[in-house]
């Protein structure tokens, strides 16, 4: 059961800054007078690798903003080392298709700068991507030719980097002798480098190496102890988590139980500051075996089932396999046969699948390069009766030039006819979608207008009407308190009733002025929303921080800047009633024709694949709104780390 305890932590080559040799505080205060520049995309980097180890979801929070600052001011270079960066961290939360993709956009802007640092940085990360994507044979293309551009530039850290990354490429190919020497040679360069950062991630890849060779587990046990008093000392919870993980996976196949628990429920702790579902499920089955070898059954069910329903959520089928082999043993042991019957098959399903995807591969990988060979016998064969066909063609040549002249203006005049026949089917259905866009946008425009005619008329008649009639019965009980007398019980009565009623004029003005503000009429779109944050603000409900970059003197359409206000104002109440947040940040930035709006808190967060099903009143006002604007809308959240919406409109 080796393999069911192990995790490899992500390689993740050079994207280290090396950024815990900062103080986030002072990185942070930096940032906040910092200009849009490339100094702030370094900053943005800087900050996105100090919380990398830790909770790489903020750290891939300060990676897009350093995307987004650079494709704004058109920085090339930071782009090409932001989505270095992003590819990164993806590798380390197994994000592998992500982790890919981002590293071919590197790779591309690396080339169109020359830069061949970055490109031979590139080709190894997409090796990586590839090779825990199982891609083998390209995983091993890509790593060994950005190795051969790195080696050549002959930098120790760049070394030490890349002996790190040649040892996980052949441990995974099953080649642990190269391995070793690879990772040994990383580990002391790490040294001499006098680097924690890399020193720590090198040797706890060179255990899993030694882990594989049963001769070499004493030395394994060790490196990984090393590995965890250096991970402490500089706070890299994958690697503190992934080492205690793997400690535990050898005091299992040493039959030391009750060192394994204390391994595991150690590494639990520093997987539940990372929320790593794949990596806490390994903690949890190695409790479960824990809890099964001291009969504790029910224990070992209640592990087994919570690590089960974490690898389901990762869709991970190897590790679903070990753990259902887990509750197979379970369930045989505490005399449940039916449901370790049951089990067992589902098991057995799951590595079946495993091995016929795996031959899948070889077979797919065998018949490409068979097609390949194929094709290139064929080309060699047509050019061979090419050369003994052009002895005979120059006899006919007058009249094959008129045959081939006469086929050629045949087949051109078909193409051009087909061509002109295909481009007015394309125009004609082009105009279809942009005449029913024009028409939904017609009719959304219509609705959102009535609405708003609607919300003005009915704040107007509430403070014109039902304002004046409450200020009017004021009055008149004001003038009728001068001429009654009344015993003490009644006067406090009447007070309270006066009270009520100054309560209940604030209260319609206050509805009157949510309907349509008078701010926003008369002053705009940035008086109305500082108005609106401030308001909120003295209420106590939220903390919000208002930032309006590029809006002064600027006169914004009525409509546009209603429904810009109605957003806001829609995601602030999202905030306060469904987030149960304590701060939010609204910015609005004008750029040129480009307005951007940002609406960011610090509440709960959920699951953004919810919103495709969501049937709420609020969500679908809020993306209406944004359609009508013609503007693109991105959702960032998940459970536990906030909200983030960010809208850019073209006016």
């Amino acid at each position: 059961m080796r393999t069911l305890y192990l995790f490899i932590v992500a390689l993740l080559i050079f994207s280290g800054a090396n950024a815990q040799a900062e103080k986030r505080d002072s990185l942070m205060k930096v940032l906040a007078i910092t200009k849009e520049d490339t100094g702030k995309i370094n900053l943005y980097i800087l900050l996105g690798d100090y919380y990398e180890s830790n909770t790489p979801d903020t750290a891939k929070y300060y990676y897009r903003k350093a995307i987004q600052l650079a494709t704004q001011i058109n920085f090339t270079y930071g782009l090409m080392k932001a989505n270095r960066y992003f590819a990164g961290v993806c590798l380390i939360i197994n994000e592998f298709d992500s982790a890919l993709y981002y590293s071919n956009r590197s790779l591309e802007l690396a080339r169109q700068l020359k830069d061949s640092l970055g490109i031979g940085i590139a080709l190894f990360n997409i090796g990586s991507s590839y090779r825990f994507l199982s891609d083998m044979e390209s995983a091993v293309t890509y790593s060994l030719e950005g190795a051969k551009i790195l080696e050549s530039i002959g930098r120790k850290d760049i070394a030490a980097q890349l002996n790190n990354g040649l040892q996980v490429l052949y441990m995974t190919m099953g080649q642990y002798a190269k391995a070793i020497s690879y990772g040994e040679r990383s580990v002391q360069q790490a040294r001499e480098l006098n680097n924690d950062g890399y020193l720590v991630i090198s040797l706890n890849n060179l255990a899993l190496s030694y882990m594989e060779i049963d001769s070499l587990t004493e030395k394994a046990k060790a490196v990984l102890k090393e590995t965890i008093i250096v991970g402490e000392r500089i706070e890299n919870f994958s690697v503190l988590a992934a080492a205690y993980n793997n400690l535990s996976g050898i005091a299992i196949n040493e039959e030391k139980y009750e060192l394994a628990a204390g391994y595991a429920r150690k590494a639990l702790v520093w997987n539940e500051q990372l929320n790593s579902d794949e990596n806490k499920a390994v903690a949890l089955r190695a409790l479960s075996v824990y809890y099964l070898q001291t009969k504790n059954f029910p224990l070992a069910k209640l592990y087994a089932d919570s690590s089960l329903r974490l690898t389901e959520r990762t869709n991970s089928l190897a590790e679903k396999g070990q753990n259902l082999r887990v509750q197979t043993i379970i369930a045989y042991a505490s005399g449940d046969l039916i449901g370790g019957a049951r089990y067992f098959r589902l098991s057995d399903k799951i590595f079946s699948k495993i091995f016929n995807e795996s031959l899948l591969e070889k077979e797919a990988s065998m018949r490409i390069r068979f097609e390949t060979e194929k094709k290139e016998l064929q080309i060699a064969q047509l050019e061979a009766e090419k050369k003994v066909q052009q002895l005979t063609i120059s006899k006919k040549n007058t009249l094959n030039y008129i045959l081939i002249g006469g086929a050629i203006a045949l087949a051109t005049i078909f193409f051009l006819s087909f061509r002109s026949y295909r481009q007015k089917q394309r125009l004609q259905q082009q105009r279809i979608s942009e005449l029913e866009t024009e028409k939904k946008l017609s009719a959304t425009e219509a609705v959102l207008k009535g609405e708003e005619q609607e919300r003005t008329r009915l704040a107007k008649d509430l403070h014109d009407g039902l304002g004046g009639m409450l200020s009017g019965i004021k009055y008149s009980l004001n003038t009728m308190k001068g001429n009654l007398i009344m015993t003490p019980d009644n006067a406090q009565a009447f007070e309270r009733s006066m009270d009520m009623l100054d309560s209940s004029i604030k209260e319609m003005r206050r509805v009157a002025h949510n309907m349509m503000p008078e701010a926003l009429v008369k002053f705009g779109l940035d008086t109305a929303l500082k108005d609106f944050c401030n308001d909120i603000n003295q209420s106590g409900a939220l903390k919000i921080n208002y930032q309006s970059i590029g809006l002064d003197g600027v006169e914004l359409d009525q409509i546009v800047s209603i429904t810009i206000y109605r957003i806001i104002q829609e995601l602030i109440n999202n905030s306060i009633k469904h987030a149960a947040a304590s701060s939010a940040i609204v910015q609005l930035t004008k750029n040129e024709d480009q307005l951007s709006v940002t609406v960011e808190d610090n509440g709960k967060g959920f699951d953004t694949s919810i919103l495709n099903a969501a049937r709420g009143i609020g969500w679908s006002n809020v993306q209406n709104r944004v359609e009508f604007l013609k503007g693109n809308l991105d959702v960032n959240s998940s459970p536990g780390n906030g909200t983030s919406v960010h809208i850019e409109i073209e006016i």
